[in-house]
């Protein structure tokens, strides 16, 4: 007996379901009794809960196996069932387009959050508050842009973008922001924080007990 490639075989529609369940489904297009067509296709389906993989995820929907079936039998299937037919255009039916947020950033190297900050900030009726804010505005947009460039970004650069954003209304020294670097403190206080170790005290003392005793371990038993 001469084997039987796949390539000359008829195609699969599903191929979760493999070939003899496709084999089935065309059966019973064969059959010329409505019930009987739909006591077979009840009995696969039951079938296929057994077998196939991927009915143990449609089991929770059963209107999915049914139209399945359907689409199986290319919707030329005539049975009683217990859901709503499918329609054949619901294959070649295209997806909803995907709506992007049409936000309209200003400086896309800071971000959208600071655009945020900066009307919150333009908010605050403390000019001392809003100046801090300001501030601490001026020292993310320093931090965002480095992230992502490596040139330095000049302070008179930062403090005219947060005029602009804030139409006006966060205005600060350049003279000030450079003669105190208040933009690099960030920098400053992330570099020159201390790394204490875990414990603290208590390690520095284990170490000079280790070597004290290690000290120790190398005299003579007679000593």
């Amino acid at each position: 007996m001469i084997g039987e490639y796949n390539t000359a075989r008829e195609g699969i529609i599903l191929k979760e379901y493999g070939r003899n369940v496709q084999k089935l489904v065309n059966y019973i297009r064969t059959v010329p009794d409505k019930e009987k067509r739909t006591e077979l296709a009840t009995t696969l389906i039951e079938l296929i809960k057994q077998l196939a993989p991927v009915a143990k995820e449609a089991q929770e929907n059963p209107q999915r196996m049914w139209d399945d079936l359907y689409i199986m039998a290319d919707f030329n299937l005539d049975v009683n069932n217990p859901f709503t037919t499918p329609d054949r255009t619901i294959l070649f039916k295209k997806p909803r387009k995907m709506e992007y947020p049409q936000n309209d950033v200003r400086f896309r190297h800071y971000g959208k959050n600071i655009e945020k900050l900066v009307k919150e900030a333009v908010k605050k009726e403390d000019p001392k508050e809003r100046e801090e804010a300001a501030i601490y505005i001026g020292k993310l947009m320093k931090t965002f842009f480095g992230a992502w460039n490596k040139e330095t970004l000049d302070d008179s650069v930062i403090v005219k973008d947060i005029a602009i954003l804030s139409q006006g209304k966060l205005a600060l020294s350049l003279d000030k922001v450079r003669e105190e670097n208040l933009f690099e403190k960030l920098y400053r206080e992330q570099r020159n924080k201390p790394s204490r170790p875990e414990g603290g005290r208590n390690d520095r003392n284990r170490g000079r007990s280790f070597k004290k005793n290690r000290h120790n371990s190398h005299r003579r038993r007679d000593q």
